[in-house]
């Protein structure tokens, strides 16, 4: 009896050893799952692919394959302008959210909506997060070259100063890597396949984790203050 006693006890220790803790494990069962919104336009809301090919449910499987608990929800709506996202802020963005990617000013970009107006739509939408407390990433555009290089010398730069204003995480183009490659777009040649959204979720992963994990920090610490945008960059 005391040999089976001592031996009972011996595999309750190691199973301790074994088993991470639910602070220490990402997505751990039990505990509650992070929030993210991607908040965006057509190539958020994944116009042209088939279902669970958008960009969103792409990220939440690539996340989950890598150990975290997450529901990452479609905020994207096809056609949207930054100001089209600043009117429905509040009802797409859930205060208890706990990162938001914000990819808007495409549209503006193609209708030639005044640079001035997409800088004060942005400002405004990454003012009303970071006073939340949320954490941003803050997804760059870039404007089409027919725009002529005027247009595109006040359009682009507005991502960078903003992040940098706001102290948020910064992706400088979402669509890098995939922007011009026939093989990933579709026949439009400005939306991205379903290999396309892969290729930018494979891009833009590195910062999605780096942010988050500083979330999960923040957690771990019982702080209400966003996390550190700088470390996630």
């Amino acid at each position: 009896m005391r040999c089976f006693q001592q031996i009972l006890v011996a595999l309750m220790l190691w199973s301790w050893l074994i088993v991470p803790s639910a602070s220490s494990a990402q997505g751990a069962a039990g505990s509650e799952p992070l929030h993210v919104v991607a908040f965006g336009d057509s190539l958020v809301a994944g116009y042209g692919v088939g279902p669970g090919e958008a960009f969103p449910e792409q990220l939440q499987v690539a996340l989950r394959e890598r150990g975290y608990g997450v529901e990452v929800t479609n905020a994207g709506v096809s056609g949207d302008t930054t100001t089209g996202g600043l009117a429905r802020l509040d009802w797409s963005v859930p205060e208890s959210t706990d990162l938001v990617i914000v990819e808007l000013g495409a549209n503006d970009a193609l209708r030639g909506v005044s640079p001035e107006i997409t800088e004060k739509n942005l400002d405004q939408i990454l003012q009303t997060l970071t006073e939340r407390r949320q954490a941003v990433i803050l997804a760059g555009m870039i404007a089409p070259p027919n725009m002529g290089p005027d247009y595109s010398a006040a359009f682009n730069p507005i991502y960078s100063g903003l992040a940098e204003k706001y102290d948020v995480a910064f992706y400088p183009f979402f669509l890098d890597g995939v922007a011009a490659q026939p093989e990933l777009n579709q026949d439009d040649a400005m939306h991205p396949n379903k290999e396309g959204v892969a290729a930018i979720v494979e891009k833009m992963l590195p910062l999605v984790t780096e942010t988050l994990d500083s979330v999960n920090a923040g957690r771990g610490a019982g702080r209400n203050s966003p996390p550190d945008a700088a470390a996630a960059r």
